[in-house]
């Protein structure tokens, strides 16, 4: 459950797109506000496994992708779909204020590639 008031979340969201025309500019200054303010990385947890949060970026789907580390493994999984750590970084109301900006009707665009990619990094 979020500890950041609606009206917290509101203006997190209004701030990062206060000049944004659309959708995809709104996505954009979401994307921006995360990358300069969530402190990572940070540990969170994937389906079934404790892996570190490395990065953000835009994904050619239209959402806000997290890259995820455990091991050797590298995941991108949307960012909506990880749960934030009890103990929560540094900006992780914007993640809320995301969330927010989503649950408003606002949705990414299909997929196109089927889900998220797995690799594993050769040393």
């Amino acid at each position: 459950m979020s500890t950041w008031s609606e009206a917290e979340l509101a203006a997190l969201v209004d701030e990062a797109t206060v000049d944004a025309y659309g959708e995809e500019e709104q996505l954009t200054g979401l994307f921006t506000m995360l990358e300069e303010h969530l402190d990572v990385p940070f540990t969170t947890m994937v389906p079934g496994a404790e892996a570190r949060m490395r990065s953000i970026d835009l994904t050619p789907d239209g959402r806000i992708g997290a890259l995820c580390s455990h091991g050797r493994v590298r995941q991108a999984v949307g960012i909506l779909e990880l749960p934030l750590p009890r103990a929560a970084p540094e900006g992780a109301e914007r993640i809320e204020a995301y969330r927010r900006w989503a649950g408003r009707g606002r949705t990414p665009r299909p997929s196109r590639g089927g889900g998220s990619q797995e690799r594993t990094e050769r040393g």
